[in-house]
């Protein structure tokens, strides 16, 4: 059974920083590709960002995460995280974790594995 499992979501005023885990577990192959969603009230899920999990260096971000967030992973510890910098009010949502095997795709439908999400709330 796969799991994925996000936690360090929480509340900070704008221009703090947080980091995101998620770990996985039970997934068939270790050439999933790993993203990062998020949902605000009342919009549609948004791509954030994702990585391919054969290489640190294959990465694809949304423009408007694009130098605050960055996306990595401890493929020892089965591990994807989403460091993010000089965060905004804007940046509000349910952050989610994400796993397919089709890389750099911002398409949620592309993905077969969802977390529950976890809650960040950034104040002005």
């Amino acid at each position: 059974q796969v799991q994925l499992v996000e936690s360090g979501g929480g509340l900070v005023q704008a221009g703090d920083s947080l980091r995101l885990s998620c770990a996985a577990s039970g997934l068939p192959s270790s050439r999933y590709a790993m993203a990062w969603f998020r949902q605000a009230p009342g919009k549609e899920r948004e791509f954030v960002a994702t990585s391919s999990w054969s290489s640190s260096t294959n990465t694809y971000y949304a423009g408007s995460v694009k130098g605050r967030f960055t996306i990595s992973r401890d493929n020892a510890k089965n591990t994807v995280y989403l460091q993010m910098n000089s965060l905004k009010p804007e940046d509000t949502a349910v952050y989610y974790c994400a796993a397919g095997e089709i890389r750099y795709t911002a398409n949620p439908g592309d993905y077969v594995y969802w977390g529950q999400g976890t809650q960040v709330t950034v104040s002005s």
